[in-house]
């Protein structure tokens, strides 16, 4: 872990940041390949299920094949307008090897699908809503972005925890844990 990184959660842990500072960091602390911290889904031979289901307290996620949370963002329906090097450094796309198709296990009620982004990459998507993970997230079980508001690139986002059905509101019970960010930065 960078010098950088761990400065950057103890500010965090300690309430010293404010939200436009965490962005700010974020992005210095990317080299040229940021966008390149996108999660790759399942492995190469397909053995593993693209996503799989979670049970949380108060119903069901979705989470990759590792257990990270998947979100989606009302904003983004059948088009990917989390694109930038700033909005991936956050919100990760769930991506797959070329030539993968995606899969999912038993339960899942919406369609699994793929939305192409302007690199030409294949992004997973569940009834036209491109799938992330959220960097704040540090491990399988977390679902720090469920309720997060942020804006990249003019566009103000509202992002959930995906859940079997995108319709169905995805609220696994660490979803109280953001504050608006008033549309102009980060609330994390």
């Amino acid at each position: 872990m960078t010098k950088m990184t761990t400065q950057l959660k103890t500010m965090l842990r300690h309430g010293a940041l404010p939200a436009v500072a965490i962005g700010v960091l974020t992005l210095a602390g990317c080299s040229s390949d940021c966008g390149a911290s996108s999660s790759r889904a399942g492995d190469s031979s397909g053995s593993s299920p693209t996503i799989s289901i979670r049970d949380e307290g108060d119903g069901q996620v979705l989470a990759t094949s590792d257990g990270r949370t998947l979100y989606v963002s009302d904003q983004e329906n059948g088009a990917v307008l989390c694109a930038s090097q700033a909005c991936e450094a956050i919100w990760a796309p769930l991506l797959l090897t070329t030539g993968q198709e995606p899969t999912a296990p038993a339960g899942l009620t919406g369609d699994l699908g793929t939305l192409e982004r302007a690199d030409g990459s294949s992004q997973v998507s569940l009834d036209g809503k491109p799938l992330y993970t959220f960097s704040f997230d540090h491990g399988a079980g977390q679902a720090n972005g469920d309720g997060q508001v942020d804006s990249f690139d003019g566009v103000d986002f509202t992002w959930h925890a995906a859940t079997p059905s995108v319709d169905a509101p995805g609220s696994p019970s660490s979803s109280e844990t953001s504050g608006s960010s008033g549309g102009n930065g980060y609330s994390y």
